[in-house]
């Protein structure tokens, strides 16, 4: 592949993701596209407070069920989370792994999504419990976990 197609190939890919990336961005998610972005979220941006890191993907699951279920579940839930951001994987791929260093005890994973109180991860919702299930069922497993982590 010559330098000139790849350099096409990647214009193109970035077209073809944005929409995605839009989602959560227009649904007030910060995005992180650097591993310095992502640490400086982690250790100025969610010291105190409640937090929601989502690792976006480009998949199925991410677009019919993980991105409107999370969406929905922070714009109807009584404990919907103070600080948002998402890092997007296969395409940010130095920030998406800085991200996965401050999930630790849980293997890569994406789409998912990580919560956290006062800077320190307390839940996380794996693609296991995403693919597969119904956007309703996602949003009421988050709500739960807000409930449960975010009194």
């Amino acid at each position: 592949m010559s330098m000139m197609s790849f350099d096409a190939y990647m214009n193109q890919m970035k077209q073809m993701v944005q929409p995605m990336r839009d989602e959560l961005v227009n649904a007030n998610f910060k995005e992180l596209t650097t591993p310095e972005e992502v640490d400086h979220w982690f250790n100025e941006e969610i010291k105190s407070g409640t937090a929601l890191l989502v690792i976006n993907s480009v998949c199925g699951c991410a677009a019919g069920i993980a991105r409107p279920a999370i969406i929905h579940s922070i714009q109807t839930g009584d404990q919907a989370p103070q600080h948002l951001a998402t890092v997007f994987a296969g395409q940010d791929k130095e920030a998406t792994a800085q991200a996965r260093t401050y999930i630790e005890g849980y293997p890569p994973s994406s789409p998912s999504a990580a919560l956290f109180k006062d800077g320190k991860l307390v839940y996380f919702v794996p693609r296991e419990a995403i693919e597969g299930y119904d956007a309703e069922t996602v949003v009421a497993h988050l709500k739960k976990a807000y409930e449960k982590y975010f009194q």
